[in-house]
């Protein structure tokens, strides 16, 4: 999820345009994450076109990877960018969701663009990055839902193998599919695999899920954790403060939901249900200087009690999104770590 200094801009993917919503006065502000989004009384939303969208063919050439956009549905406007790396076969198929809290982001964003460029020639694997509806106008589960139907729609592809697809999916193993995503898109990547549980191999055939990588995955509670007790002030080392987690959770959940509800918190309860959850294997990447240090270790234990196979990788002197947001030296560095960590995980699986 997304994050102080970054904002939406309506994309048409089909146009390649960038389309500023017209300004409107509607009333007294009732939500607001400075510089991201505004929501008016009378529901109107409003987000500033802080983060630029990219085309698709934006430097793909210059790192040996072609990109190019593809409806999957017409009615949700869900769509995914797809990235290839040029002149290989039989690779690892790695779906990503982008983060942003549930209200902000596009897989046009050129950070993740960018991002997700260097990640498909790294990792040697082909990825579809997924356009998922945001709330507050579309409200959870409207993003779990394209992202059940965006497996759904490549469940379809690899069964008929449509002529116009070949051009990427000749190029991937549907054997090996990977569920991956940041921040809220972590979040997605959860509820979607839980989603699938014990009838995945049904669901999914011919696709096999060999595992699902969770970055920096965006989960709350009503109880405050340490880190998040210690984010009382907003830090240049870390994208996501406190308040505008709280504001994310109001704007994405259920209106009568709080933050210990199962799509925030999987652990209410004490993760009563956790064993009985199929799951595949699991690599969680925290960040050090994220507020979510301790939520998202909380869930690593959880998990690893409840007898799943977690791979726990931290980045060391990193905040929340430095992947995708920062260009320092450390966090150069950490996102090469975290891109060798990911294509480790993928190609041992």
């Amino acid at each position: 999820m997304i994050f102080k200094r970054m904002a939406a801009m309506y994309v048409d993917p089909r146009l390649k345009l960038q389309m500023a919503k017209p300004h409107l006065q509607n009333g007294g502000t009732s939500e607001e994450i400075e510089g991201l989004i505004r929501v008016y009384a009378d529901g109107h939303v409003e987000r500033p076109p802080i983060i630029p969208n990219v085309a698709c063919s934006t430097t793909a050439s210059d790192k040996g990877v072609t990109a190019k956009d593809v409806l999957i549905d017409i009615f949700t406007n869900t769509w995914a960018r797809i990235y290839i790396p040029n002149s290989q076969r039989n690779l690892p198929l790695l779906v990503y969701f982008h983060g942003g809290g549930f209200c902000v982001g596009s897989a046009a964003w050129s950070c993740y663009h960018e991002f997700l460029l260097n990640l498909a020639s790294k990792a040697k694997c082909v990825i579809l990055s997924i356009n998922y509806r945001l709330s507050p106008e579309n409200r959870l589960p409207a993003a779990y839902d394209d992202g059940f139907n965006a497996l759904m729609w490549l469940k379809q592809q690899a069964i008929t193998n449509p002529i116009e697809h070949k051009w990427w999916s000749g190029n991937c193993n549907p054997s090996k599919l990977f569920l991956a995503g940041d921040s809220a898109g972590a979040n997605i990547v959860y509820n979607t695999a839980t989603r699938l549980g014990h009838n995945e191999s049904t669901l999914l055939k011919p696709l096999t899920l060999k595992g699902i990588i969770l970055i920096q995955p965006f989960f709350g509670g009503e109880s405050r954790t340490k880190s998040e007790k210690l984010a009382a002030t907003p830090s240049s080392t870390s994208a996501l403060t406190l308040s505008a987690s709280d504001t994310y959770w109001r704007l994405s959940l259920p209106p009568t939901a709080n933050r210990d509800h199962p799509w925030s918190n999987p652990l209410v309860n004490g993760g009563a249900k956790l064993k009985e959850t199929k799951l595949p294997p699991l690599m969680v990447c925290i960040s050090e200087l994220d507020i979510l240090l301790d939520r998202n270790l909380e869930f690593c234990a959880a998990m690893a009690g409840a007898g799943k196979k977690v791979d726990r990788v931290i980045l060391k002197g990193v905040g929340h999104g430095f992947q995708i947001l920062n260009k320092d030296q450390i966090s150069t560095q950490r996102t090469q770590e975290l891109m060798g960590s990911i294509r480790a995980f993928i190609h041992q699986q």
